[in-house]
């Protein structure tokens, strides 16, 4: 049901000094920014290859990535996985006991259709599905 690696998302405490370093170190442009209001960031996302990293900013001291950031600091927050049916991929996932954070899927970035399952059940890793 996994199509290929949507992205790669990583927690920042700086967007723009985050930005900068891929522009100089690796040559990676920002391909799309975007404020996610529902999840309190803000995203950039770089291209590589058919992939992206996504660069996760809070704009709340409550949103998700902001407690991430302060327990565990900046880093790796999740892997995006492509998928042809969000809400299949999510419904096999909770037919086998998976646990999810979203019951139904949800508008996501780029006009994406996305789901998020539970790192309990993933192997202790946050997994977003995405349906372009």
């Amino acid at each position: 049901m996994l199509d290929e690696i949507d992205h790669v998302a990583i927690a920042v405490n700086d967007l723009d000094a985050a930005i900068t370093f891929y522009r100089n170190t690796f040559g990676v442009e920002v391909e799309h920014r975007e404020f996610i209001a529902s999840d309190r960031v803000e995203e950039a996302m770089l291209k590589v290859g058919t992939s992206y990293i996504q660069l996760l900013f809070p704009t709340a001291p409550d949103s998700p990535i902001a407690k991430f950031l302060e327990k565990r600091g900046e880093g790796i927050h999740h892997v995006g996985y492509r998928v042809t049916d969000c809400k299949a991929a999510l419904e096999r996932a909770k037919a086998e006991g998976v646990a999810v954070l979203d019951e139904e899927p949800r508008h996501g970035s780029r006009g994406t259709t996305v789901a998020f399952i539970h790192p309990k059940g993933a192997l202790g890793t946050l997994i977003e599905l995405v349906q372009q």
